[in-house]
Protein backbone atom coordinates (compact mmCIF):
# COMPACT_ATOMS: atom_id res chain seq x y z
CA UNK A 1 0.00 0.00 0.00
CA UNK A 2 1.83 3.07 -1.22
CA UNK A 3 0.23 6.47 -1.63
CA UNK A 4 3.26 7.62 -3.59
CA UNK A 5 4.60 11.15 -3.72
CA UNK A 6 2.67 14.15 -2.51
CA UNK A 7 0.88 15.91 -5.39
CA UNK A 8 2.98 19.02 -5.92
CA UNK A 9 0.58 21.97 -5.75
CA UNK A 10 3.30 24.63 -5.75
CA UNK A 11 2.83 25.00 -9.50
CA UNK A 12 -0.84 25.75 -8.92
CA UNK A 13 0.09 28.17 -6.14
CA UNK A 14 2.38 30.00 -8.57
CA UNK A 15 -0.70 30.53 -10.73
CA UNK A 16 -2.47 31.95 -7.67
CA UNK A 17 0.40 34.41 -7.23
CA UNK A 18 0.10 35.42 -10.89
CA UNK A 19 -3.66 35.92 -10.49
CA UNK A 20 -3.02 38.27 -7.58
CA UNK A 21 -0.37 40.14 -9.57
CA UNK A 22 -2.64 40.53 -12.61
CA UNK A 23 -5.39 41.96 -10.40
CA UNK A 24 -2.98 44.62 -9.19
CA UNK A 25 -1.95 45.40 -12.77
CA UNK A 26 -5.60 46.16 -13.48
CA UNK A 27 -5.43 48.87 -10.86
CA UNK A 28 -7.48 47.10 -8.22
CA UNK A 29 -7.03 47.96 -4.55
CA UNK A 30 -4.93 45.77 -2.29
CA UNK A 31 -8.12 44.25 -0.92
CA UNK A 32 -9.89 42.88 -3.99
CA UNK A 33 -11.85 39.79 -4.93
CA UNK A 34 -8.92 38.00 -6.50
CA UNK A 35 -6.68 38.65 -3.50
CA UNK A 36 -9.41 37.37 -1.18
CA UNK A 37 -9.79 34.23 -3.27
CA UNK A 38 -6.01 33.94 -3.32
CA UNK A 39 -6.01 33.62 0.46
CA UNK A 40 -8.56 30.82 0.24
CA UNK A 41 -6.59 29.05 -2.49
CA UNK A 42 -3.37 29.31 -0.48
CA UNK A 43 -5.14 27.85 2.55
CA UNK A 44 -6.68 25.08 0.45
CA UNK A 45 -3.51 23.95 -1.31
CA UNK A 46 -1.19 24.18 1.70
CA UNK A 47 -3.75 22.18 3.69
CA UNK A 48 -3.97 19.57 0.94
CA UNK A 49 -0.19 19.21 0.78
CA UNK A 50 0.65 19.42 4.48
CA UNK A 51 -1.83 16.79 5.62
CA UNK A 52 -0.26 14.43 3.12
CA UNK A 53 3.38 14.80 4.18
CA UNK A 54 3.81 17.06 7.23
CA UNK A 55 6.11 20.09 7.36
CA UNK A 56 6.48 22.14 4.17
CA UNK A 57 8.20 25.22 2.77
CA UNK A 58 5.68 28.03 3.20
CA UNK A 59 7.01 31.35 4.51
CA UNK A 60 10.00 31.21 2.14
CA UNK A 61 8.17 29.46 -0.72
CA UNK A 62 6.86 30.95 -3.98
CA UNK A 63 9.72 33.48 -4.18
CA UNK A 64 10.98 32.32 -7.57
CA UNK A 65 14.70 32.64 -8.21
CA UNK A 66 15.02 34.81 -5.10
CA UNK A 67 14.98 31.64 -3.01
CA UNK A 68 15.32 28.25 -4.68
CA UNK A 69 15.93 26.39 -1.41
CA UNK A 70 13.23 27.51 1.04
CA UNK A 71 13.26 26.28 4.62
CA UNK A 72 10.47 24.07 5.93
CA UNK A 73 7.84 25.39 8.33
CA UNK A 74 6.31 23.14 10.98
CA UNK A 75 2.76 21.89 10.57
CA UNK A 76 1.70 24.01 13.52
CA UNK A 77 3.01 27.15 11.83
CA UNK A 78 1.37 26.11 8.56
CA UNK A 79 -2.03 25.48 10.09
CA UNK A 80 -1.87 28.68 12.13
CA UNK A 81 -1.36 30.54 8.86
CA UNK A 82 -4.08 28.56 7.08
CA UNK A 83 -6.61 29.55 9.72
CA UNK A 84 -5.52 33.19 9.44
CA UNK A 85 -5.78 33.18 5.64
CA UNK A 86 -9.31 31.83 5.86
CA UNK A 87 -10.36 34.32 8.52
CA UNK A 88 -8.88 37.20 6.52
CA UNK A 89 -10.57 35.97 3.33
CA UNK A 90 -13.90 35.94 5.15
CA UNK A 91 -13.40 39.52 6.39
CA UNK A 92 -12.27 40.74 2.97
CA UNK A 93 -15.24 39.15 1.22
CA UNK A 94 -17.64 40.75 3.70
CA UNK A 95 -16.28 44.20 2.84
CA UNK A 96 -16.10 43.56 -0.90
CA UNK A 97 -19.59 42.08 -1.16
CA UNK A 98 -20.99 45.06 0.74
CA UNK A 99 -19.62 47.28 -2.04
CA UNK A 100 -21.08 45.02 -4.71
CA UNK A 101 -17.72 43.88 -6.04
CA UNK A 102 -17.53 40.71 -8.12
CA UNK A 103 -14.89 38.75 -10.01
CA UNK A 104 -14.81 37.49 -13.60
CA UNK A 105 -13.89 34.13 -15.08
CA UNK A 106 -15.59 32.23 -12.26
CA UNK A 107 -17.41 29.09 -13.45
CA UNK A 108 -18.26 27.98 -9.92
CA UNK A 109 -20.30 30.93 -8.61
CA UNK A 110 -20.30 33.40 -11.50
CA UNK A 111 -18.29 35.93 -9.52
CA UNK A 112 -20.54 36.05 -6.44
CA UNK A 113 -18.25 36.65 -3.46
CA UNK A 114 -21.07 36.04 -0.97
CA UNK A 115 -21.25 32.45 -2.21
CA UNK A 116 -17.49 32.08 -2.03
CA UNK A 117 -17.55 33.44 1.52
CA UNK A 118 -19.79 30.58 2.67
CA UNK A 119 -17.36 28.09 1.14
CA UNK A 120 -14.41 29.77 2.86
CA UNK A 121 -16.13 29.40 6.23
CA UNK A 122 -17.13 25.80 5.56
CA UNK A 123 -13.51 25.07 4.72
CA UNK A 124 -12.32 26.78 7.89
CA UNK A 125 -14.58 24.45 9.87
CA UNK A 126 -13.05 21.51 7.99
CA UNK A 127 -9.59 22.69 9.02
CA UNK A 128 -10.65 23.05 12.66
CA UNK A 129 -11.98 19.49 12.62
CA UNK A 130 -8.76 18.35 10.92
CA UNK A 131 -6.97 19.76 13.98
CA UNK A 132 -9.18 17.91 16.48
CA UNK A 133 -6.22 16.14 18.09
CA UNK A 134 -4.77 19.58 18.91
CA UNK A 135 -7.89 21.00 20.52
CA UNK A 136 -6.10 21.55 23.85
CA UNK A 137 -3.37 23.69 22.26
CA UNK A 138 -3.98 27.18 23.68
CA UNK A 139 -2.03 28.89 20.88
CA UNK A 140 -4.19 27.33 18.16
CA UNK A 141 -7.42 28.01 20.06
CA UNK A 142 -9.43 25.42 18.14
CA UNK A 143 -12.40 25.36 20.51
CA UNK A 144 -12.67 29.14 20.73
CA UNK A 145 -12.49 29.57 16.96
CA UNK A 146 -15.19 26.96 16.42
CA UNK A 147 -17.44 28.55 19.05
CA UNK A 148 -16.93 32.01 17.56
CA UNK A 149 -17.88 30.87 14.08
CA UNK A 150 -21.01 29.02 15.19
CA UNK A 151 -21.98 31.81 17.55
CA UNK A 152 -21.81 34.59 14.97
CA UNK A 153 -23.56 33.59 11.72
CA UNK A 154 -23.66 37.21 10.58
CA UNK A 155 -19.87 37.44 10.59
CA UNK A 156 -19.40 33.84 9.44
CA UNK A 157 -22.19 32.93 6.99
CA UNK A 158 -22.34 29.21 6.23
CA UNK A 159 -23.54 26.92 3.46
CA UNK A 160 -27.25 26.24 3.83
CA UNK A 161 -28.00 23.59 1.23
CA UNK A 162 -26.42 21.22 -1.29
CA UNK A 163 -26.65 23.70 -4.21
CA UNK A 164 -24.56 26.23 -2.25
CA UNK A 165 -21.65 23.77 -2.07
CA UNK A 166 -18.41 24.28 -3.95
CA UNK A 167 -18.85 21.56 -6.54
CA UNK A 168 -17.72 20.66 -10.01
CA UNK A 169 -20.68 20.49 -12.36
CA UNK A 170 -19.83 18.42 -15.39
CA UNK A 171 -20.80 19.28 -18.94
CA UNK A 172 -23.88 17.45 -20.21
CA UNK A 173 -21.56 15.41 -22.43
CA UNK A 174 -19.02 13.94 -20.03
CA UNK A 175 -16.05 11.92 -21.29
CA UNK A 176 -14.54 11.47 -17.84
CA UNK A 177 -15.05 8.23 -15.92
CA UNK A 178 -17.59 6.99 -15.53
CA UNK A 179 -19.34 7.07 -18.89
CA UNK A 180 -20.69 4.57 -21.45
CA UNK A 181 -17.41 4.49 -23.40
CA UNK A 182 -15.47 3.34 -20.32
CA UNK A 183 -17.92 0.62 -19.36
CA UNK A 184 -15.81 -2.23 -20.66
CA UNK A 185 -12.63 -0.77 -19.20
CA UNK A 186 -13.58 -0.19 -15.58
CA UNK A 187 -17.22 -1.05 -14.81
CA UNK A 188 -16.59 -4.78 -15.08
CA UNK A 189 -13.39 -4.64 -13.02
CA UNK A 190 -14.14 -2.28 -10.17
CA UNK A 191 -16.31 -3.90 -7.52
CA UNK A 192 -17.50 -1.99 -4.47
CA UNK A 193 -15.69 -1.92 -1.11
CA UNK A 194 -17.07 -3.81 1.86
CA UNK A 195 -16.60 -0.86 4.22
CA UNK A 196 -18.95 1.34 2.19
CA UNK A 197 -21.46 -1.30 1.12
CA UNK A 198 -21.51 -3.01 4.49
CA UNK A 199 -22.16 0.22 6.36
CA UNK A 200 -25.10 1.23 4.16
CA UNK A 201 -26.55 -2.28 4.10
CA UNK A 202 -26.31 -2.63 7.88
CA UNK A 203 -28.14 0.65 8.36
CA UNK A 204 -30.69 -0.21 5.63
CA UNK A 205 -29.83 2.98 3.79
CA UNK A 206 -31.25 3.19 0.24
CA UNK A 207 -28.16 5.06 -0.93
CA UNK A 208 -26.62 1.61 -1.43
CA UNK A 209 -29.29 0.79 -4.02
CA UNK A 210 -28.55 3.97 -5.96
CA UNK A 211 -24.76 3.70 -6.02
CA UNK A 212 -24.41 -0.10 -6.18
CA UNK A 213 -25.72 -3.13 -8.02
CA UNK A 214 -27.02 -6.14 -6.09
CA UNK A 215 -24.50 -8.99 -6.24
CA UNK A 216 -25.16 -11.43 -9.08
CA UNK A 217 -24.73 -14.47 -6.84
CA UNK A 218 -27.36 -13.18 -4.43
CA UNK A 219 -29.82 -12.51 -7.23
CA UNK A 220 -29.26 -16.02 -8.53
CA UNK A 221 -29.91 -17.36 -5.02
CA UNK A 222 -33.33 -15.74 -5.11
CA UNK A 223 -32.79 -12.49 -3.26
CA UNK A 224 -34.56 -9.39 -4.53
CA UNK A 225 -32.78 -6.17 -5.43
CA UNK A 226 -34.79 -4.52 -2.65
CA UNK A 227 -33.13 -6.80 -0.07
CA UNK A 228 -30.27 -4.95 1.65
CA UNK A 229 -28.45 -8.25 2.21
CA UNK A 230 -28.11 -8.63 -1.58
CA UNK A 231 -25.45 -5.92 -1.56
CA UNK A 232 -21.92 -6.91 -0.61
CA UNK A 233 -18.47 -5.52 -1.22
CA UNK A 234 -14.96 -6.88 -1.27
CA UNK A 235 -12.46 -6.10 1.46
CA UNK A 236 -9.95 -3.50 0.32
CA UNK A 237 -7.25 -5.59 1.97
CA UNK A 238 -8.21 -8.82 0.20
CA UNK A 239 -5.79 -10.61 -2.08
CA UNK A 240 -6.22 -9.02 -5.52
CA UNK A 241 -6.19 -12.36 -7.35
CA UNK A 242 -8.86 -13.77 -5.03
CA UNK A 243 -10.92 -10.63 -5.42
CA UNK A 244 -10.73 -10.78 -9.21
CA UNK A 245 -11.67 -14.46 -9.25
CA UNK A 246 -14.66 -13.95 -6.95
CA UNK A 247 -15.78 -10.93 -8.94
CA UNK A 248 -15.74 -12.94 -12.17
CA UNK A 249 -17.42 -16.17 -11.07
CA UNK A 250 -20.16 -17.10 -13.50
CA UNK A 251 -23.72 -17.11 -12.20
CA UNK A 252 -25.24 -18.45 -15.38
CA UNK A 253 -27.11 -16.77 -18.18
CA UNK A 254 -29.11 -13.73 -17.17
CA UNK A 255 -27.22 -12.93 -13.97
CA UNK A 256 -24.33 -10.57 -13.38
CA UNK A 257 -21.06 -12.38 -12.60
CA UNK A 258 -19.41 -12.60 -9.22
CA UNK A 259 -20.27 -12.43 -5.56
CA UNK A 260 -19.70 -8.67 -5.18
CA UNK A 261 -21.65 -5.52 -5.98
CA UNK A 262 -20.47 -3.27 -8.79
CA UNK A 263 -21.14 0.42 -9.39
CA UNK A 264 -24.73 0.99 -10.40
CA UNK A 265 -24.95 0.66 -14.17
CA UNK A 266 -27.89 3.02 -14.64
CA UNK A 267 -26.44 5.86 -12.55
CA UNK A 268 -22.85 5.80 -13.73
CA UNK A 269 -22.77 4.21 -17.19
CA UNK A 270 -26.10 4.76 -18.92
CA UNK A 271 -25.56 8.35 -20.09
CA UNK A 272 -22.80 10.90 -20.61
CA UNK A 273 -24.20 13.25 -17.95
CA UNK A 274 -21.70 13.38 -15.09
CA UNK A 275 -22.64 13.43 -11.42
CA UNK A 276 -21.93 16.70 -9.61
CA UNK A 277 -18.82 16.39 -7.45
CA UNK A 278 -18.49 18.16 -4.11
CA UNK A 279 -15.18 19.87 -3.40
CA UNK A 280 -16.46 21.48 -0.20
CA UNK A 281 -19.96 20.15 0.39
CA UNK A 282 -22.91 21.02 2.57
CA UNK A 283 -23.29 17.46 3.97
CA UNK A 284 -19.69 17.59 5.22
CA UNK A 285 -20.33 20.98 6.83
CA UNK A 286 -23.27 19.51 8.77
CA UNK A 287 -21.19 16.60 10.04
CA UNK A 288 -18.27 18.88 10.95
CA UNK A 289 -20.57 21.09 13.02
CA UNK A 290 -22.03 17.97 14.63
CA UNK A 291 -18.56 16.70 15.50
CA UNK A 292 -17.50 20.01 17.01
CA UNK A 293 -20.59 20.05 19.21
CA UNK A 294 -20.05 16.39 20.14
CA UNK A 295 -16.52 17.23 21.24
CA UNK A 296 -17.84 19.99 23.48
CA UNK A 297 -16.25 22.85 21.55
CA UNK A 298 -19.45 24.92 21.76
CA UNK A 299 -23.00 24.63 22.99
CA UNK A 300 -25.33 23.18 20.38
CA UNK A 301 -27.10 20.03 19.26
CA UNK A 302 -24.78 17.49 17.69
CA UNK A 303 -27.78 15.31 16.88
CA UNK A 304 -29.60 18.02 14.92
CA UNK A 305 -26.60 18.62 12.65
CA UNK A 306 -25.93 14.88 12.37
CA UNK A 307 -29.47 14.40 11.07
CA UNK A 308 -29.09 17.36 8.71
CA UNK A 309 -25.94 15.79 7.27
CA UNK A 310 -27.62 12.44 6.64
CA UNK A 311 -30.65 14.10 5.05
CA UNK A 312 -28.45 16.31 2.86
CA UNK A 313 -26.49 13.32 1.56
CA UNK A 314 -29.62 11.29 0.91
CA UNK A 315 -31.16 14.29 -0.85
CA UNK A 316 -28.12 14.47 -3.15
CA UNK A 317 -29.05 11.00 -4.39
CA UNK A 318 -32.70 11.94 -4.80
CA UNK A 319 -34.00 9.84 -1.91
CA UNK A 320 -37.42 11.11 -0.86
CA UNK A 321 -40.13 10.22 1.62
CA UNK A 322 -42.41 7.49 0.30
CA UNK A 323 -41.87 5.42 -2.81
CA UNK A 324 -38.49 5.64 -4.58
CA UNK A 325 -37.83 4.09 -7.98
CA UNK A 326 -34.52 2.23 -8.18
CA UNK A 327 -32.80 0.63 -11.15
CA UNK A 328 -30.37 -2.27 -11.41
CA UNK A 329 -28.97 -4.49 -14.13
CA UNK A 330 -29.85 -8.13 -13.67
CA UNK A 331 -27.28 -9.27 -16.22
CA UNK A 332 -24.60 -6.76 -15.33
CA UNK A 333 -24.76 -5.07 -18.75
CA UNK A 334 -25.76 -1.45 -19.27
CA UNK A 335 -28.17 -1.67 -22.19
CA UNK A 336 -31.69 -0.43 -21.54
CA UNK A 337 -33.06 -3.93 -22.03
CA UNK A 338 -30.92 -5.19 -19.14
CA UNK A 339 -32.13 -2.59 -16.64
CA UNK A 340 -34.86 -3.47 -14.16
CA UNK A 341 -36.83 -0.95 -12.12
CA UNK A 342 -38.25 -1.58 -8.66
CA UNK A 343 -39.68 0.50 -5.82
CA UNK A 344 -38.43 1.01 -2.28
CA UNK A 345 -40.40 2.86 0.38
CA UNK A 346 -38.44 5.18 2.63
CA UNK A 347 -39.36 6.98 5.82
CA UNK A 348 -36.59 8.97 7.46
CA UNK A 349 -37.99 8.70 10.98
CA UNK A 350 -38.18 4.90 10.70
CA UNK A 351 -34.69 4.79 9.23
CA UNK A 352 -33.31 7.07 11.93
CA UNK A 353 -34.92 5.11 14.78
CA UNK A 354 -32.56 2.17 14.13
CA UNK A 355 -29.95 1.76 16.85
CA UNK A 356 -27.30 1.58 14.13
CA UNK A 357 -28.24 5.09 12.98
CA UNK A 358 -29.73 7.06 15.87
CA UNK A 359 -27.30 9.44 17.53
CA UNK A 360 -26.17 8.77 21.08
CA UNK A 361 -23.43 10.51 23.01
CA UNK A 362 -21.50 7.34 23.82
CA UNK A 363 -20.86 6.51 20.15
CA UNK A 364 -21.45 10.00 18.79
CA UNK A 365 -18.07 10.61 17.14
CA UNK A 366 -18.08 7.17 15.50
CA UNK A 367 -21.57 7.65 14.09
CA UNK A 368 -20.88 11.18 12.86
CA UNK A 369 -17.61 10.27 11.14
CA UNK A 370 -19.05 7.05 9.67
CA UNK A 371 -22.00 8.90 8.16
CA UNK A 372 -19.60 11.56 6.91
CA UNK A 373 -17.60 8.76 5.28
CA UNK A 374 -20.71 7.54 3.45
CA UNK A 375 -21.46 11.09 2.30
CA UNK A 376 -17.91 11.40 0.91
CA UNK A 377 -18.52 8.64 -1.67
CA UNK A 378 -16.66 9.71 -4.82
CA UNK A 379 -16.32 13.36 -3.76
CA UNK A 380 -14.24 15.73 -1.61
CA UNK A 381 -10.91 14.23 -2.60
CA UNK A 382 -9.23 12.16 0.12
CA UNK A 383 -11.30 13.48 3.04
CA UNK A 384 -12.75 10.05 3.85
CA UNK A 385 -9.21 8.74 4.30
CA UNK A 386 -8.06 11.76 6.30
CA UNK A 387 -11.03 11.41 8.66
CA UNK A 388 -10.28 7.70 9.13
CA UNK A 389 -6.62 8.46 9.85
CA UNK A 390 -7.66 11.06 12.42
CA UNK A 391 -10.38 9.03 14.20
CA UNK A 392 -10.12 5.37 13.16
CA UNK A 393 -13.72 5.46 11.87
CA UNK A 394 -15.07 3.60 10.10
CA UNK A 395 -12.84 0.53 10.40
CA UNK A 396 -11.04 0.00 7.08
CA UNK A 397 -10.15 -3.42 5.70
CA UNK A 398 -6.45 -4.26 5.74
CA UNK A 399 -4.58 -7.30 4.55
CA UNK A 400 -2.31 -8.64 1.84
CA UNK A 401 -4.09 -6.55 -0.78
CA UNK A 402 -2.74 -3.42 0.86
CA UNK A 403 0.88 -4.44 0.39
CA UNK A 404 2.99 -2.47 2.87
CA UNK A 405 3.07 -5.48 5.24
CA UNK A 406 -0.75 -5.50 5.34
CA UNK A 407 -0.86 -1.91 6.61
CA UNK A 408 -2.69 1.18 5.42
CA UNK A 409 -0.15 3.94 4.87
CA UNK A 410 -0.41 7.02 7.08
CA UNK A 411 1.20 9.57 4.77
CA UNK A 412 2.66 10.29 1.35
CA UNK A 413 6.37 10.83 0.72
CA UNK A 414 7.87 14.15 -0.31
CA UNK A 415 8.30 14.91 -4.04
CA UNK A 416 11.56 13.68 -5.51
CA UNK A 417 12.40 17.24 -6.51
CA UNK A 418 12.72 18.17 -2.83
CA UNK A 419 15.33 15.46 -2.33
CA UNK A 420 17.38 16.81 -5.23
CA UNK A 421 16.75 20.57 -5.39
CA UNK A 422 16.27 21.32 -1.69
CA UNK A 423 18.23 18.50 -0.10
CA UNK A 424 19.54 20.28 2.99
CA UNK A 425 16.15 21.54 4.11
CA UNK A 426 14.44 18.28 3.12
CA UNK A 427 16.89 16.27 5.23
CA UNK A 428 16.39 18.58 8.19
CA UNK A 429 12.61 18.23 7.86
CA UNK A 430 12.49 14.44 7.81
CA UNK A 431 15.04 14.30 10.62
CA UNK A 432 12.96 16.52 12.89
CA UNK A 433 9.70 14.73 12.05
CA UNK A 434 10.44 11.12 11.17
CA UNK A 435 13.87 10.24 12.58
CA UNK A 436 15.51 10.77 9.20
CA UNK A 437 13.32 8.47 7.11
CA UNK A 438 10.59 9.57 4.68
CA UNK A 439 8.35 6.74 5.92
CA UNK A 440 4.78 6.25 4.69
CA UNK A 441 3.89 4.54 7.98
CA UNK A 442 5.05 7.27 10.33
CA UNK A 443 2.71 9.65 12.13
CA UNK A 444 2.85 13.37 11.45
CA UNK A 445 2.24 16.05 14.09
CA UNK A 446 -1.33 16.55 12.87
CA UNK A 447 -2.54 13.14 14.04
CA UNK A 448 -0.38 12.62 17.13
Amino acid sequence: YNLGQMPNQYTTLKNVVKMEEEAKKLGLADVNGYAALGKFFRAYFFDQMSKRVGDLPMTEALKGIENTAPKYDSQKVIYTQILKWLDDANSDMTALAAKGETISGDFYFNGDLKKWQKVVNAYRLRVLITLSKKDTDAELGIKAKFAEMLGNPTKYPMLGSNPESLQFVWNNFNKYPSNPDNFGFDATRQNMASTYVGFLSKTQDPRVMITCEPAGADLKAGKLASDFTAYRGAGSGDNIDDMARNAGLTNGAGFAPGIFSFQNRARYYQTYAGENTFIVGYPELCFNIAEGYARGWATGSAEDWYKKGIKASQSFYGIAEGSNTMTYSKSGARDAADLVKYSVNFNFDTFYAQSTVKYDAASGIEKIVSQKYAAFFMNSGMEAYFNWRRTGFPAFSSGVGNGNSNRIALRWIYPATERTANATNYTAAITSQYAGKDDINDQMWLVK
